[in-house]
């Protein structure tokens, strides 16, 4: 079993081009797969599967997005470059396109509504398009999964991070008290907001898997954060030997850019 992870960014809406606007690329990059023959399957079946690797196709891609804002559920219009077809119909349409064969995104979410409704004047433009009200329409819909990006990313915009730590970094979370805000915090909430499921999955803010989270706070204390993985964004495939704490996932526009390179890259995932 080797499963390449992809993951996009749906507030990466720079223009109307693949390089430029991540839900162009999704939608390009769905047919590659369906071209090339390589299945999509939900984040959490490759996770189940580092215990039981027989359970997936040799073969195989999960896809998930970060941080969560209304870009991946709802259509919406660019204030500049038009209406952006939100990740959950980008989906849905590749299923109608290629009937039987299914499609599934894992939406790592900033957990914290003050967080959020922060950056919603940080990062995008103050409309109000960071809420938490489609989540469990996501998860209705059956092609979305809602885990978790942390309680507020460390983010380097925010006037104050919640656990008092400089942001724009997640390698400092490297004590208990810390962790326990940026990730049992999270969960919580999350499991409150969604109770038809627990959170499983973590991603890593920026990528930053610090050794303190991911030697010692996630393995030794899974018994009280519940959790079975966490994702970092280092471009390796996740297979039966992957240390389940530090598994890789490739990210669009900084691991691949075109149809081209997404191709060389399920190449160089999958020898």
């Amino acid at each position: 079993m080797r499963a390449a992870v992809l993951t996009y960014h749906s507030n990466n809406v720079l223009g109307h081009d693949y390089a430029q606007n991540d839900h162009v690329a999704l939608a390009s990059d769905l047919a590659t797969l369906a071209a090339l023959r390589i299945p999509v399957v939900p984040l959490q079946r490759v996770v189940d599967a580092l215990d039981a690797p027989h359970t997936l196709p040799e073969r195989c891609v999960a896809l998930s997005c970060d941080d969560g804002s209304w870009f991946d559920w709802h259509d919406l219009e660019h204030p500049t470059l038009g209406m952006q077809r939100s990740f959950a119909n980008v989906l849905g349409d590749a299923e109608a396109a290629r009937p039987g064969v299914p499609v599934h995104m894992t939406s790592f979410v900033i957990v914290s509504p003050q967080a959020r409704a922060e950056l919603d004047r940080t990062c995008l433009i103050g409309r109000g398009w960071w809420g938490e009200e489609w989540w469990q329409a996501a998860l209705d819909s059956g092609r979305m999964a809602i885990e978790s990006h942390s309680w507020d990313h460390q983010h380097d915009t925010l006037a104050q991070t919640a656990t008092g730590l400089p942001g724009g970094t997640f390698r400092n979370v490297d004590t208990q008290a810390a962790a326990d805000i940026e990730i049992l915090q999270a969960s919580a909430y999350l499991d409150a907001a969604l109770p038809s499921r627990r959170t499983r999955l973590f991603a890593y803010p920026y990528g930053d898997v610090g050794d303190y989270l991911a030697d010692e706070y996630l393995p030794l204390q899974r018994a009280r954060h519940g959790l079975d993985a966490a994702f970092g964004t280092e471009p390796i495939a996740v297979h039966g030997r992957s240390d389940r704490w530090r598994l890789g996932r490739y990210v669009c526009g900084q691991h691949w850019n075109s149809a081209e390179t997404l191709e060389a890259l399920m190449r160089d995932a999958f020898g």
